[in-house]
């Protein structure tokens, strides 16, 4: 490599690009009663099986990352077609805001006593496992301690800041 100092990318051409990656659309939910805060994410993926644990990435100012770290579990639930409202609800381009956003849907608690979605396509009732902060957002390892799966349907899925539907 030459003396040249290598610099990221502008960022909003790499917002453009990965707005190409369609991703399956969630709400992360965490805290109980009127201490509950949850958001829509996309930035989600497995990490192992063996133990089951899963990775969310959240905005360091998010209200959700402030409520988890308190709370030390959240879930999350994957979203079907039919759950599009509640994602753009959850998104905060609503304008609803803390524990009013959970009021159009039916909740249960698993394990951690964090909401989990009832009729969600799938949900993971995980224990924060670490944090590890890195630019604008916080990388949430959650280990996996329950879960339910819901009917197997087409999912809620973004692509292009656009909403889609995936069989």
């Amino acid at each position: 490599m030459s003396d040249r100092r290598l610099r990221h990318a502008d960022s909003a051409a790499f917002r453009n690009a990965m707005r190409a990656l369609s991703s399956g659309v969630a709400i992360i939910a965490s805290g109980e009663d009127e201490a509950r805060a949850g958001c829509t994410a996309i930035s989600l993926t497995s990490l192992s099986l063996a133990p089951p644990t899963l990775i969310v990435c959240l905005a360091r100012s998010s209200s959700t990352l402030a409520r988890l770290r308190e709370a030390g579990a959240f879930s999350i639930n994957l979203l079907a077609a039919r759950h599009q409202a509640l994602a753009h609800r959850f998104s905060g381009h609503g304008g609803v805001q803390g524990p009013r956003r959970f009021d159009t849907a039916q909740w249960l608690t698993l394990s951690t006593g964090a909401p989990v979605l009832a009729d969600a396509i799938a949900a993971f009732d995980c224990l924060v496992e670490e944090v590890i902060e890195r630019h604008s957002h916080a990388i949430v390892l959650g280990a996996v301690v329950s879960l339910k799966e819901g009917v197997d349907e087409p999912v809620l899925a973004r692509r292009r800041g656009e909403y889609a539907t995936f069989v």
